[in-house]
């Protein structure tokens, strides 16, 4: 569908966008306020004392908001002992419940806690993937009946002062959107604009939006479609953002699928609150949520205008990579339409060279220093001409101290530069030099900048320089590049948080699969601990493991079911049973590289 918005947002200039204050409790969510933190327990709802007792630890960690999932009335109900309890340890940290598919249970929750998340998928609305054409006046009457179901939530809000998050996921679009829009990031908008709409229509303005997806690329293109939207409905649709990748994963693979989508967005200016969504015990998130936060600010130069350029150096609302020329260095082939290339600096090849049949697939490809690559102040025009009046293709990158963001840099040197010739980006442009650097942080930052630039279609390779260790920093380049869907080279997983919905132990089920099924390169594999977003957030995948009761497991081949009621105990071989059968299984080699 044509787009007539424009993304408000400078891509040449940090400008945090501006909102409306929405108060969660005593939290206020977006203005002037900072970027709030939040995550949601796994505990059971039934079990009070254990979810007041993770509520607890999640507010001691710096929590600033915490989610409780509330699946139907009766869960709903113990809110009440939950909150009871919880104000009764002197924590004052605002409870969200987590409403899908029952309004009833909205309604109930609404009586307890500071706010209520609502699925507009889900909630009050139809997910049988049915493929049918819905006339005007069909839709019209859809949209009649949500507006029937969704229209007391909002009064009982209203009236009690709590507040709402619209939260849209890729994975749980209804069917009426998805028939008129398809599976995409315009038919996620939509969806949370019919509930806002009617909101608005009951004067009720206490709500944040969300547009989650497990694929950062969906996830970033949706939040920008969402910005634009709203800019285009007028001031007054100014409301605040909830950031998060929804199903990311866990250890090094979850904190960078998560950093590129934050990331790329809070250093646009986007976002109010966080969740960083790992597949590990919610304490575990926070202080990731919190880093990313204080890093992607220290990243963005505030005050700094580095070009008065109006037009956009890509398209923000749909994925497409520059397009170079593709050229020769060192023996490799570079831009066009190859992959996106690793580089590694003499220093650190020489490090490694001993033990390259080690290290898997984790290679160096291309060394800086012997690949003729110009650096550049895109800035400078006698610098960008020099490039441009070349008649002969040479990659470019940012020269190192310059004084800009990465981000805004080679979005800049990206639209200056001729577009045949490759452009390196960098993670930093202060190579570290101290070996006691945190690597999370390392982690993060090469995440952030690296993963915002490939999602904007920019970057024929890549040059981590904010790592010193060689094995670490040429890791690091390989799985974000990963992450980003540059380049696949090893087993792709989508793994959601545990939450009180979680029909079985997902860290431990996780680290099963991944022990089976480490060495399928290229297979996409969910493992999901409910229905609740399942088959839509696998619809990238090409097998899934579902909780579908206590201690069964539906498997499903892309979002269709094929495998029921599965005991748990089996299910792990009864996936792999299911990988064999669509001809997605090699065996195990003989020797499987340490590095992955």
């Amino acid at each position: 569908m044509q787009m007539d918005f424009k993304y408000p947002q400078n891509f040449y200039r940090f400008q945090r966008r501006l909102t409306r204050q929405v108060n969660v409790g005593a939290v206020g969510v977006g203005a002037e306020n900072p970027i709030r933190i939040q995550s949601m327990i796994t505990a059971d709802t039934m079990d009070t004392d254990a979810s007041v007792e993770e509520v607890l630890e999640l507010a001691d960690a710096g929590c600033e908001i915490v989610r409780i999932t509330a699946q139907t009335r009766r869960h709903a109900a113990n809110l009440e002992h939950i909150a009871r309890k919880v104000r009764s340890h002197g924590c004052d940290v605002p409870l969200v419940a987590d409403i899908h598919f029952k309004p009833d249970a909205a309604l109930e929750a609404a009586k307890w806690v500071e706010k209520v998340r609502v699925n507009p998928g889900n909630y009050a609305d139809k997910k049988k993937f049915e493929i049918r054409e819905y006339s005007d006046q069909q839709y019209l009457e859809e949209l009649e009946r949500i507006r029937e179901q969704f229209t007391p939530l909002v009064q009982v809000c209203k009236e009690r002062g709590v507040a709402m998050r619209i939260g849209t996921n890729h994975g749980s679009l209804s069917d009426r959107i998805m028939n008129r829009y398809g599976d995409t990031p315009r038919g996620m908008v939509e969806s949370a604009m019919e509930f806002a709409r009617i909101a608005r229509e009951l004067d009720y303005h206490e709500f944040v939006f969300s547009m989650k997806a497990s694929n950062p690329k969906v996830m970033i293109i949706a939040y920008r479609l969402l910005v634009s939207a709203l800019e285009a409905e007028g001031n007054d649709w100014n409301y605040p953002l909830h950031l998060g990748v929804t199903e990311a994963g866990d250890g090094e693979d979850g904190r960078i699928k998560s950093a590129i989508g934050i990331g790329s967005l809070l250093m646009d200016g986007i976002g109010d609150t966080i969740r960083v969504s790992l597949t590990e015990d919610a304490v575990r998130e926070v202080p990731v949520a919190r880093s990313l936060a204080k890093l992607c600010a220290r990243e963005v130069k505030k005050d700094q205008v580095i070009s008065s350029s109006e037009s956009d150096p890509f398209n923000p609302f749909s994925y497409e990579r520059r397009v170079s020329q593709r050229m020769e260095v060192q023996g490799i082939h570079l831009g066009g339409e190859e992959t996106v290339r690793v580089l590694t600096s003499e220093e650190k090849f020489d490090a490694v060279s001993h033990k390259l049949s080690e290290m898997g697939e984790f290679q160096p490809e291309i060394i800086l220093e012997a690949s003729g690559i110009v650096a550049i102040d895109p800035r400078d025009d006698d610098q960008v001409s020099a490039i441009n009046d070349r008649s002969e293709l040479v990659p470019v990158t940012l020269s190192d101290e310059l004084d800009m963001s990465v981000v805004s840099g080679f979005r800049l040197l990206a639209s200056r530069v001729d577009p045949r010739h490759p452009v390196i980006i960098k993670d930093t442009l202060l190579p570290s030099t101290d070996p006691e650097k945190k690597f999370e942080e390392t982690l993060l930052v090469a995440a952030a900048n690296i993963g915002s630039l490939i999602c904007d279609g920019i970057g024929d390779g890549v040059l981590v320089q904010g790592e010193e260790a060689p094995g670490q920093s040429l890791r690091l380049s390989y799985n974000i590049l990963q992450a980003s869907g540059a380049r696949i080279f090893k087993t792709d997983y989508v793994a959601c948080p545990s939450c009180g919905r979680t029909l079985f132990d997902l860290q431990e089920t996780t680290a099963k699969i991944r022990a089976a099924t480490g060495h399928l390169k290229g297979v996409r594999i969910a493992v999901m601990g409910c229905i609740v977003n399942g088959p839509g957030e696998m619809a990238d995948a090409d097998f899934g493991y579902v909780g579908g009761a206590p201690d069964k497991i539906n498997l499903y081949v892309g979002k269709k079911a094929v495998k029921f009621n599965i005991p748990q105990q089996e299910a792990v071989d009864r996936l792999i049973d299911l990988i064999k059968e669509h001809g997605k299984w090699v065996d195990v080699p003989d020797t499987v590289s340490n590095s992955l």
